[in-house]
């Protein structure tokens, strides 16, 4: 038996008035998706626990299998394990974005938390620059991919608050500046990299063009060090994941799986949905299980364009679920679980907490669920299956019912 994964980051919404009250997800056209649904064992999960923070990184790992309230200890560890960062036992990291701040008076306003998706290149010409300027024996900083990257204090606090740059998009920063024992150190360099980066050639030649600055970092997203149990030491299964976003790629290295490089995939809604696909498949000639995890109606949600959502949701059904339809059967038995990892609705432009949808196809035992689709509707109906600690999802998918 083969296990697939397959994410679509952020692709539960909202229904929308410009969508005639309906969903990107609804509004979208989805054949593969919705035969999955159709065929298989729809239902709902809440991959957030109530009383945590509704990202990505709590929600992958709940459908990894892993309980969050147990294994969690922030996101910026895991991308530093995505990037070859060894924390030491004592060590902070911190995820470093490369943000734009617009002035409006004394005030500066979070303008965008990616810097318009600047490209790894310029974001490593500014980061070396930061490096430079403001690294020390203490702090260090790490480049990473497009506006993510990384921040490492050696022996820092724990237990500062800090905000994630995306949940404050158009507000004061001033509001939610990080609080908490050693916050002071942390604004300093926040306020001192505005300072570094505000004239750099790169943001010269970016605001030139009509491009988005990236005048400044935003620390956020800190913990230490994970220790988590191999995935084949849950289920007795080889694994290899595929994602753009050194988070879900750390949290698979955390996991013991293989990491498979595509080329051409960006996290964005240009990515290469079809390479994924076929790595995947590739992958699965010699795995019994794999994660394919695609950005982009993530990314189209914190912008607040529903037209990029629906393009890219239409992209992943098309180009990714579809591929895997078309091609899967080659491999023998197989099992498809699909799924967002959480809500990003357009209107609130970041994640909630909410269930999700999900969809389970097993290529030994076809359903027949007349007019099922897969979206938000699936949520509404009280006979499909529900999982109220998402992280048990992974024990039924793999051992079946």
């Amino acid at each position: 038996m083969k296990y697939i994964v397959l994410v679509g980051d952020g692709m539960a919404d909202k229904p929308l008035r410009e969508l005639g009250g309906k969903t990107p997800l609804q509004k979208a056209f989805t054949p593969n998706m919705d035969r999955i649904a159709a065929e298989g064992t729809p239902g709902k999960v809440r991959t957030i626990p109530r009383d945590m923070h509704p990202g990505s990184d709590v929600a992958n790992l709940s459908i990894l299998g892993y309980d969050p309230a147990e294994f969690y200890s922030g996101r910026a560890p895991l991308e530093a394990a995505s990037i070859g960062v060894s924390l030491g036992e004592n060590d902070i990291a911190y995820r470093c974005n490369l943000v734009t701040l617009r002035s409006d008076g004394s005030r500066k306003i979070m303008e965008d938390y990616s810097s318009g998706h600047i490209t790894t290149e310029e974001a490593k010409e500014l980061m070396r620059e930061i490096e430079t300027q403001l690294g020390s024996d203490e702090v260090r900083f790490y480049p990473g991919v497009s506006y993510r990257h990384l921040m490492v204090w050696a022996n820092g606090p724990s237990g500062l608050e800090c905000v994630p740059p995306h949940d404050i998009l158009g507000k004061d920063i001033a509001d939610f500046l990080p609080v908490g024992s050693g916050s002071e150190k942390i604004r300093k360099i926040m306020s001192d990299s505005v300072k570094v980066l505000e004239n750099h050639p790169v943001n010269r030649d970016r605001t030139k063009n009509g491009k988005n600055p990236a005048n400044s970092i935003w620390l956020w997203g800190q913990g230490k060090k994970p220790a988590l149990p191999s995935f084949r030491e849950k289920y007795s299964l080889d694994g290899a994941l595929i994602s753009a976003v050194d988070l879900t790629r750390g949290l698979g290295i955390c996991a013991g799986f293989e990491i498979l490089q595509v080329p051409g995939i960006t996290g964005y809604i240009d990515t290469n949905y079809r390479g994924k696909a076929e790595a995947a498949l590739r992958a699965l000639e010699k795995k019994d299980f794999v994660y394919v995890h695609v950005e982009a109606p993530d990314e189209a949600g914190h912008s607040g364009k529903y037209k990029d959502k629906i393009r890219a949701i239409e992209d992943f059904d098309a180009l990714v679920v579809g591929t895997i339809l078309h091609d899967a059967g080659n491999l023998g038995d197989y099992r498809i679980l699909l799924l967002p990892d959480h809500p990003t609705p357009i209107e609130l432009r970041t994640h909630t907490g909410d269930p999700v949808p999900f969809a389970i196809f097993d290529s030994r035992n076809r359903k027949k669920n007349r007019g099922m689709e897969f979206n938000e509707s699936i949520l509404e109906k009280d006979d499909t299956l529900s999982f109220e600690d998402g992280y048990n999802l992974m024990d039924y998918f793999i051992k079946g019912n």
